[in-house]
């Protein structure tokens, strides 16, 4: 017996409404996994790019020096690092939409904190 359509329409919209409501929370982390990855950013990513991101071994990562870099190419970086440099992948740390938070906030100027964001 086949379900009546209306059904189908209905449970095709809710699954949809379903998926699109998780990516938008793991595209936004929330308040306390926030503070963490501002953290690992300031901590970790800090000892080679500098502790105020200005640059060291690594580039500065400020807004004007990050402009018009594409973000999926600075995902993949943080991702899965860079061959050949001291850059590492940090996938065992955080996930795609988490570094995609780390590029998109470090683009628009990195917090101290990371709660306001």
């Amino acid at each position: 017996m086949k379900p009546p359509p209306l059904l189908v329409h209905v449970a095709v919209l809710l699954g949809t409404a379903f998926i699109a409501a998780y990516a938008a929370a793991a595209a936004d982390p929330q308040p306390e996994r926030r503070r963490e990855l501002v953290s690992m950013v300031r901590q970790d990513c800090g000892s080679c790019h500098g502790l105020t991101l200005s640059g060291g071994l690594g580039p500065a990562l400020l807004p004007h020096t990050l402009a018009g870099k594409p973000v999926d190419s600075m995902v993949a970086t943080v991702m899965n690092g860079r061959p050949g440099t001291a850059m590492p992948g940090w996938a065992r740390f955080l996930s795609e939409p988490e570094a995609e938070w780390v590029v998109r906030t470090l683009m628009a100027g990195f917090p101290a904190d990371g709660v306001g964001r």
